[in-house]
């Protein structure tokens, strides 16, 4: 089985050397692909000396778009994509557990269920409005980890759930078309850990800009029903 790790990445000049490093680490891994969504900073050079193979996009397209450019870039090659987030830093080593289920046709999409971080969180209601929207648009699936991007996807999963939605509406999305596909979709926990969103003005400006990006996803994917 070909398995090609997608890292999305912008602005990770901080943590992308080690999360690259921990990824390739990983066994069964073959390539790493680190997608810069229009840094402004070293992210793509410093991914590129780890080790990774880097597409840098002209501008900002946000996670949905810079995940399904990388996905259009693997897919002739790919038979398992694992999709990471930027800043796990080296616990992204972790995640052979999700490649695990998908490699004995156990699953066809892994959830990542993280630790919950001290001091970190909101009110829970961009969390509140993705599970409820999974739960009515993917059958009654309750998911623990809505918003995890931390996900292995062998083929026919990844080709139920493209395109990818845009900006933090994509993992939303994927987990509601694989259900819809009946795929088989396993939640497991994993000890990775990335940089926590605060609960200051940007860390609420953050979530504000999740929360209308998934609300979007939820009623395009009601859409697509009728």
């Amino acid at each position: 089985m070909n398995v090609i790790a997608l890292i999305p990445a912008y602005n990770e000049a901080e943590r992308i050397s080690a999360t690259v490093v921990a990824t390739l680490g990983i066994a069964g891994v073959k390539r790493v692909l680190v997608i810069d969504d229009g840094s402004a900073d070293d992210t793509a050079k410093l991914a590129s000396d780890a080790g990774a193979e880097v597409i840098a996009l002209p501008g900002n397209v946000g996670k949905g778009g810079a995940l399904q450019a990388g996905l259009d870039a693997v897919r002739a090659d790919a038979d398992i994509v694992l999709l990471l987030d930027a800043d796990l830093a080296g616990t992204a080593g972790e995640a052979g557990v999700l490649l695990a289920p998908v490699l004995a046709d156990a699953a066809d999409m892994t959830v990542a269920v993280l630790p919950r971080p001290a001091g970190s969180g909101g009110f829970g209601l961009v969390k509140g409005l993705a599970r409820r929207g999974i739960a009515t648009l993917g059958g009654g699936f309750e998911a623990t980890a809505p918003l995890s991007g931390q996900r292995a996807l062998n083929r026919r999963a990844w080709e139920a759930a493209e395109p990818f939605a845009s900006g933090y509406g994509a993992e939303v999305a994927l987990s509601v078309r694989v259900l819809r596909a009946k795929l088989r979709l396993r939640e497991v926990p994993a000890a990775m850990s990335h940089a926590a969103t605060g609960k200051d003005l940007a860390g609420f400006m953050h979530r504000g800009r999740q929360f209308v990006h998934v609300l979007v996803a939820l009623v395009r994917l009601g859409l697509e029903r009728r």
